[in-house]
This record gives structure tokens, sequence and C-alpha cells, in this order.
């Protein structure tokens, strides 16, 4: 039987005439199935937003929203200190604003995947996690939620009874207890290794935490976060290493 994994990025992350990381939104969008779009709180405009949604759609690529912190000047990478209740409005906001107009270009949404701190803050925090995923139930039902597995988001969502899809992320250090080791700037990676270690994940379900041991690790989907230095060189030496696996890379 031939394996199937989820490849996602994080696209539109630039803002008006200022772009993140290396610019490279055209050149990853062909290798990945599946794109978490800004919907302006950390990154992203309604134009920008437009333009990724018309760019995945040119590729068959499967759109999400990617709400982040209200933090421009931080990129969604700063904690803000909110309560559940303004923090599950402003996902929702963003929800929404990204959900008009993927309508208007005719495209169907199918996740929503947290950024940066504030993806962090849901897989700690049990009451905003319950909350965002009980609205969730009712606004955006037939959406999966990208999350760490085992996480209080990922617990929140099987109980709201979503769609939860778990996450690899090749761009990042794993700790022993098989959680990522969160950093507001990334180094430049090799992508010889960040591929050999997406193949032994995908293969063996396993990963090599910061202390070397070897951690277990199940998932749906692989992540590559776009702003990361080197981001293209990153995903396709990981595509290239699936397809030589043939691994088919597919959105869930």
């Amino acid at each position: 039987m031939t394996l199937k994994i989820d490849l996602n990025s994080d696209m539109g992350e630039g803002f008006g005439a200022w772009s993140i990381g290396d610019d490279v939104d055209r050149d990853i969008m062909p290798l990945i199935s599946s794109a978490n779009i800004a919907a302006g709180f950390h990154a992203g405009d309604p134009s920008t937003m437009i333009g990724t949604l018309r760019l995945a759609s040119r590729h068959g690529v499967c759109v999400g929203v990617h709400p982040g912190f209200h933090d421009l000047v931080g990129f969604g990478r700063r904690h803000i200190s909110a309560s559940a209740d303004e923090l599950v409005n402003d996902a929702l906001y963003q929800l929404g604003a990204l959900r008009e107009l993927a309508k208007l270009e005719g495209l169907k949404m199918h996740h929503f995947k947290l950024h940066g701190a504030l993806f962090m803050h849901a897989a700690r925090d049990k009451e905003f996690a319950e909350k965002l995923t009980s609205a969730l139930a009712i606004v955006a039902p037939d959406l999966s939620i990208y999350c760490l597995a085992n996480s209080a988001i990922d617990q929140a969502a099987k109980n709201a009874g979503l769609q939860r899809v778990h996450e690899f992320y090749a761009d990042r250090d794993y700790d022993d207890e098989g959680n990522i080791v969160f950093v507001r700037k990334v180094k430049q990676l090799d992508p010889e290794l960040v591929a050999k270690k997406v193949l032994r994940a995908c293969q063996n379900n396993e990963v090599e935490s910061v202390s070397g041991k070897i951690v277990t690790v199940k998932f749906d989907s692989i992540c590559i976060h776009s702003d990361t230095p080197g981001a293209i060189s990153l995903i396709k030496a990981v595509r290239s290493a699936l397809d030589n696996a043939c691994i088919e890379v597919a959105a869930p």
C-alpha cells in the first residue's frame, strides 16, 4: 500500500509591500498539498490573501486559515496576555476574512491552523482550546484542525467532534517528550539532513531529540515554515525524498 502524507507550509505572510523570509511562495506552492494562509493579524492583507488563494488554486493546493496573535511587529511570535474569549473572537475574525475571500475565488476552506505563539498557547491552555474548538464546531465544523498530537487543542477538538490533523515539524527540533522546541529565530538548516529526518519519521515513526533520545512520533502532515531561512531548498529536498521513496504527497 502506498504511504500518503500531507506537506503543508505557511503562505501569504507578507504585508503590503513587505515580504517575509525569502519571498518564495510562488516556488513553494507547486511542491506542497496544503497552504496555511495568514489572515491579517500577524501577517497578510486582503490583496495578499487573494493573491495567495489564487496561487493555491492554480496548483490544486488545499487552503486553510492561519490565525495568529494581533502582532504585526512581532510576526505573531510574542505572547499576548488576553482572555480566552478575546482570543477566540480574534481567531474567528481572521477565519471569516479569509473564508469570504476564498468564497469569492470559488474555493472551499479545508483546514484551520493557528500560528506561532498562539499555536503554542492553544497547545497548553485548556480554557482557550476548549472555547475555540466549541466555537469552530458551530461556525466551521467541516474544517480540520492542524495541531500537535496529545496537546490541549487536540483533545478539545476531539471532544468537540472536529477532525484533527497531527503535524510533524521538519524544520524544528524536538525535546525528549516529543514536543517541538519553540524559537523566535530559526537558524539555517541542512536540506539533506532535514530530508533524512522526514523520511525517518515517515518510515519509522521516530525522531531524534535535541539530547539524542529517540522519540516516537505519529502524524498526518509534515510542516515546513516558509519563513525558515532557505525554506525552498528544504521543501525541494523533502519533496524529492518523499517522491523517491514512493510516498504520495496529498492533503488529508
